[in-house]
């Protein structure tokens, strides 16, 4: 059997893929029982966080495996499986190894360092002991990936190269100033009450806000957490608990939203962020059309509502956002959708108009029905905006969540400022590295050839056990009829014979089965098992059988 792990990214994939491929607690556990159950597949485990999602499983077919994966990942996942293939990435045994010791690092996190990732891979192995899908493979996979990502952050300084995502994401709110003196005061409202929510609550009260409030679903989980905050004596916090419905009135009073919770669907819409502004303000929230260095709606031609050559039936649309966006187009078919692609088009700009041609409009068409197809719906068309025309922010939001929590139209509204995780993404690929990083890519080097020797050596441990177990047989099959041809032996002449070729049995066995333990522990090793089982006659059923007691005992084990 073989590590095979298929999975997508941020490195690989663009967020809008990863939002809709995002995995529930339910869908994640149904996939691993899929994938045992698999032809395949004997072992498997997810891990899947905020900005990934990955299957490992230990398979016997690779070409098999890698289709049968991905397939499952499909299906599981919401997304269809030609447009999923090309975000996919496979990595196979050495390669898979080096890819989740690197992962338990933080080297593969979207901020660099991070140590949250080590508390996800010890919930993916719990999760896959508890469902009896992680067998000794797995088992050793993911307890050897917690230890080096352990030793990384111990043995070197990785954790000043990066910072959880919250914090990350809280400097880009602050647009590179001193978080504590942009923090200094404020009143945050934090919108769910899991394990990234607790830590954006955390810091937020570390920085120094003047308040905390707590809204989430299940009201006595942000009592809970509103409890910690204020019980906390090194900051001094104010913190109080809401339930989900009273969000809209504490917008109002908010200064910062950091939201992360598991809901599908958007917890905060931009009508309801435009409703708190104008709340704050008292006057109607200005759309400028697009933040700095982020792309922007191109105007409304001139007589959208009433041009007769418009498709779209703007009358049904609600006022807002997504004129021509999302907003506008939902539930239309391809055919009614190509036609507006054509005609926003053409309504554009004068110098667009002068550039188009019947190709040009061949390959608009053809672009938006292959979105429509897959997507179901035209993202916005947008362009840059000079930094010049964008107000000074004094409403900031964060949004963590995968799915996304906000309305990404949110971004248009004057004076505010909105974080999400794929302007995260874009910020840290620009993030400077730390000299330690070197030093943990040396470690996971280091690790990621122990293990493979370690899993060599372990990979002919039940073909050994099995020749001793045989030449022990041989030995006490002997000694019976020794006792039957001399039965005038007594019992100390019987123990000295005993002993005697027990003795010569195990200094011939001895020297063998050390040598094979160390060859089988080189790459390409592997053949060494199959060589004794050839020249020994031994039951493949017996080493069989000393495998599975061996997977028996390690299922057991719990991470630490």
């Amino acid at each position: 059997m073989s590590l095979l792990v298929v999975g997508l990214s941020h490195r690989s994939a663009p967020v809008s893929v990863l939002e809709r491929a995002t995995l529930g607690t339910d869908a994640q556990i149904k996939l691993v029982q899929d994938t045992v159950a698999a032809e395949p597949a004997t072992e498997a485990a997810v891990l899947a966080t905020c900005n990934r999602i990955e299957l490992y499983a230990d398979v016997d077919k690779f070409h098999a495996g890698v289709a049968e994966l991905s397939t499952l990942l499909a299906q599981h996942s919401g997304v269809g499986l030609e447009e999923l293939t090309p975000y996919l990435y496979v990595h196979y045994e050495d390669r898979a190894v080096h890819h989740l010791f690197s992962v338990a690092c933080g080297l593969d996190s979207m901020v660099v360092g991070e140590g949250q990732i080590l508390g996800q891979i010890k919930d993916s192995l719990a999760r896959a002991q508890d469902l009896h899908t992680a067998g000794r493979l797995l088992n050793d996979l993911f307890q050897q990936a917690l230890r080096v990502g352990k030793r990384a952050h111990s043995e070197t300084g990785i954790d000043r190269a990066g910072q959880s995502l919250v914090t990350f994401g809280l400097e880009q709110l602050a647009a590179g100033g001193d978080v504590r003196d942009w923090a200094s005061g404020r009143k945050a409202l934090v919108i769910g009450a899991g394990s990234m929510s607790s830590l954006a609550a955390a810091t937020l009260a570390r920085a120094g806000v003047a308040e905390v409030v707590v809204a989430n679903r299940t009201f006595d989980r942000a009592e809970r957490l509103a409890r910690i905050l204020t019980e906390d004596g090194d900051t001094g916090v104010s913190a109080r608990a809401v339930r989900m419905d009273a969000v809209a009135a504490e917008l109002t009073r908010a200064d910062v939203v950091v939201s992360c919770t598991g809901a599908t669907g958007l917890v905060l819409t931009a009508e309801t962020v435009a409703q708190a502004v104008e709340g704050r303000t008292g006057q109607p929230a200005a759309d400028t059309g697009g933040t700095a260095g982020r792309p922007a709606v191109p105007p409304r031609p001139a007589g959208i509502g009433a041009d007769e050559n418009c498709p779209l039936d703007l009358a049904a649309v609600q006022p807002g956002f997504s004129v021509m966006g999302e907003a506008a187009v939902a539930g239309l078919d391809a055919a009614t959708l190509e036609q507006h692609a054509a005609w926003v088009d053409k309504g554009t700009t004068v110098d667009r108009r002068e550039r188009r041609t019947p190709e040009t409009d061949a390959e608009l068409i053809t672009a938006l029905a292959a979105t429509v197809a897959t997507v179901g719906r035209i993202p916005e068309r947008r362009r840059p905006e000079p930094v010049a025309e964008r107000p000074a922010p004094f409403f900031f939001l964060l949004d963590l969540a995968m799915p996304r929590d906000i309305d990404a139209a949110v971004h248009r509204l004057a004076g505010v400022r909105l974080v999400d995780i794929e302007s995260l993404a874009e910020a840290s690929a620009d993030a400077p590295m730390a000299a330690d990083v070197d030093q943990v890519r040396r470690i996971v080097s280091d690790e990621v050839a122990a293990f493979g020797a370690a899993q060599r050596a372990a990979h002919i441990t039940p073909t050994v056990v099995a020749l001793r177990t045989m030449a022990a047989d041989v030995v006490a099959g002997e000694i019976a009829r020794l006792d039957g041809r001399l039965p005038d032996l007594d019992e100390r002449q019987r123990g000295e014979i005993r002993q005697a070729v027990h003795r010569v049995v195990d200094k011939l066995l001895h020297a063998p089965t050390v040598r094979v333990k160390q060859l089988a522990a080189e790459p390409g090793g592997a053949g060494y098992a199959d060589a004794l089982r050839t020249l020994f006659d031994l039951d493949p059923e017996t080493v069989a059988a000393v495998s599975r007691a061996g997977d028996s005992t390690q299922t057991k084990d719990r991470p630490a």
